[in-house]
């Protein structure tokens, strides 16, 4: 059986056509418009018909399509209740796609529990509990227990970024102060690294930002791995703060497994292992069997993959 899977982002619309087993068979993606909710159903549909007529199928050998977004999203009904950067808000999508596309069976879920969803399924050895954080320009998750995706009673759960961290701390665009994303997303390391690069005139960040043009995510932990001081700074004052949020996310949960993805994760074990040593450390964590940490393997695929999970 096929399944189309649909990840909405702010940059671009990614679609594939996938298998029982998750594996995808053809892939393709268009940018995302920025001029309101009729252009982006649009484009979701141009993606969803384009693989379709590459693959030589037609909407009725199509078992179910799923669609990973953005915000707050009510699958009971299939209505994106928040969404406002794209002009979603309020738009019933799954009705939208099933009239245009003329597919019944149609999954409309959080993108980041979609992702969450896909390594799960693939990674997730049979856990009862398993989180998935992706490290972003914001910071996202997605929750399963006992093999379905929490999302609350309103939608809105699972929203992990928006833990707070620092009681009066930097302002974040949910309205709220302090929240974990505004730490422990890329958009935070660059911040960090920005200041630092102030400070630290004869840093090697500072060459690495004239060779390369512009800060990012890769840019502290490059000059850190060099053994540059004010970078190995930047980078553990950013891993600081994603062990913070883990380990509250550990000490509510107590999940068998948590996963991070997002592009900082391809740091691995330069990540991976100080975030260990500093969430392992928790006195609360002695006297239970502990978490798994791990780094996810989808990447990118896994919010296809996962949509088209959250269909089947």
């Amino acid at each position: 059986m096929y399944y189309i899977g649909i990840d909405l982002g702010g940059t671009n619309v990614a679609a594939g056509i996938v298998n029982e087993k998750g594996e995808i068979l053809a892939k393709t993606s268009a940018p995302t418009p920025k001029d309101g909710a009729e252009a982006v159903i649009d484009v979701m549909c141009s993606v969803s018909e384009k693989l379709l007529k590459d693959m030589k199928l037609s909407s009725l050998d199509i078992a179910g399509l799923g669609a990973g977004c953005p915000g707050i999203v009510d699958n009971n009904d299939g209505v994106i209740r928040h969404l406002s950067n794209l002009g979603m808000t309020g738009v019933n999508l799954r009705k939208e796609l099933s009239e245009r596309l003329g597919i019944k069976k149609i999954s409309i879920e959080n993108d980041a529990n979609c992702a969450a969803m896909a390594e799960y399924k693939f990674y997730g050895n049979n856990s009862k509990s398993f989180i998935f954080i992706t490290l972003g320009t914001g910071v996202g998750g997605g929750i399963i227990l006992d093999s379905k995706v929490y999302s609350g009673f309103n939608g809105a759960g699972s929203e992990i970024g928006h833990l707070i961290i620092e009681g009066d701390g930097l302002e974040c665009s949910c309205g709220c102060k302090g929240c974990w994303e505004q730490y422990a997303s890329v958009t935070a390391l660059c911040n960090f690294t920005k200041e630092a690069i102030l400070k630290n005139p004869d840093s090697l960040m500072n060459k690495w930002v004239e060779e390369n043009g512009e800060v990012n995510g890769r840019c502290a932990f490059d000059c850190a791995k060099k053994g540059d001081k004010a970078a190995k700074q930047v980078v553990d004052l950013y891993i600081k703060y994603i062990g913070v949020g883990i380990t509250s996310i550990i000490n509510v949960f107590q999940p068998q497994k948590i996963v991070i993805g997002g592009g900082i994760s391809k740091e691995g074990d330069y990540l991976l292992n100080p975030l260990k040593e500093q969430v392992y450390s928790c006195k609360y964590n002695n006297y239970v069997e502990k978490c798994s940490l791990e780094i996810a393997k989808l990447f990118n695929d896994a919010g296809i993959i996962g949509a088209a999970f959250c269909a089947m």
